[in-house]
């Protein structure tokens, strides 16, 4: 086993899975804004540090992204982030795109940049304790949409970041998102999801990425989230499985789901489902953000001070999550 595989394997086995803390300053006072608090460094700070403290980060988180701003925080009791995360067991990581920017020829589409500089910030990242990184490519999904150019430029985008992360010892998260938003079918977004993955590996192989040392982070196959249709969660995870299969090299260790938009119970519901018809040997885990942290954001907002109960529900989320990635969700036990 390479030191890289090795990595990957501790960030996503045993139903562990990724918390991603990652949003940029602008997201997060988005999000903090709507639930009535003060986005300052330090509100920023004492809502993360709350879930880094968590009990259920041994158990049940193998991994955390975060943004610059927080990796290189100190915590209220002396330590910094990376040691605190590092101290529960889960791995440190590091979000080093720089935001998806309008796609030169085809402005209805981005393209993720960050390519310049990222050779030298990364060996920043590593020397601050992060182990694992991430870079999101986004992609519109219609008739038209994503473009040819948009498939290409983003594969080779993520395939030049996944190398130069590798050079720097740390595990890439590959992400290619097709969006959720539309009103699209299930059918287009397998259809689309597909090609979307196939060239990102086809890049990856011809960068010489070691596919064995990658995390992917792809979209589940859903239908668009103002279709008037809607899929079940069965037909989800035979969709998901059936393009996993079709694109996926079987060197990738594992894939960690985004939520993408769906609800903190849907995420759990869809992933529990793939995971009882998992028959492929990849490792089917999550990589979740809002459908990790909403519900305690909510509880965190009503008392900032108030660090158990906003615990509890964090608790209680990953550990529906943790279940879902073994196939042991129920619902019954998410209204426990």
């Amino acid at each position: 086993m390479s030191e890289l595989n090795k990595i990957a394997l501790k960030i996503i086995s045993n139903g562990k899975g990724i918390l991603a803390a990652d949003e940029s300053n602008g997201t997060m006072t988005k999000r903090l804004t709507a639930v009535g608090v003060n986005s300052s460094p330090e509100n920023r700070l004492k809502f993360r540090e709350t879930l880094f403290s968590s009990e259920c980060m041994k158990e049940c988180i193998g991994g955390v992204i975060l943004y610059d701003e927080t990796i290189n925080q100190i915590t209220s009791f002396g330590k910094t982030i990376p040691d605190l995360i590092s101290s529960s067991g889960a791995v440190p990581g590091i979000k080093v795109d720089t935001g998806a920017k309008d796609l030169a020829s085809s402005p209805e589409e981005k393209i993720t940049e960050g390519l310049d500089g990222l050779r030298e910030r990364l060996k920043k990242y590593y020397e601050l304790g992060a182990r694992f990184t991430k870079w999101r490519g986004v992609y519109k999904i219609s008739e038209k949409f994503p473009s040819k150019l948009a498939i290409y430029s983003n594969a080779h985008a993520l395939a030049r970041y996944s190398a130069l992360v590798q050079e720097s010892k740390m595990v890439p998260i590959v992400e290619p998102e097709v969006l959720m938003d539309g009103d699209h079918s299930f059918e287009l977004c397998l259809k689309k999801t597909s090609e979307v993955i196939k060239k990102c590996f086809e890049e990856l192989i011809l960068h010489n990425v070691d596919l064995s040392g990658i995390i992917l982070k792809p979209n589940m196959i859903l239908d668009g989230n103002k279709s008037k249709d809607k899929i079940s969660s069965e037909e989800v995870s035979q969709k998901t499985i059936e393009c996993l299969k079709d694109s996926v090299p079987s060197d990738v260790p594992g894939i960690a789901f985004l939520s993408g938009g769906q609800s903190e119970v849907e995420a759990a519901e869809n992933l529990n489902s793939i995971n009882k018809n998992n028959n492929t040997n990849f490792i089917m885990t999550y990589s979740y953000g809002r459908a990790l942290q909403q519900s305690a954001l909510s509880v965190w907002s009503k008392n900032i001070n108030d660090t158990l109960s906003t615990q509890n529900t964090f608790n209680h989320r990953a550990k529906m999550c943790t279940l879902a990635a073994k196939g042991k969700w129920s619902n019954k036990l998410e209204n426990k």
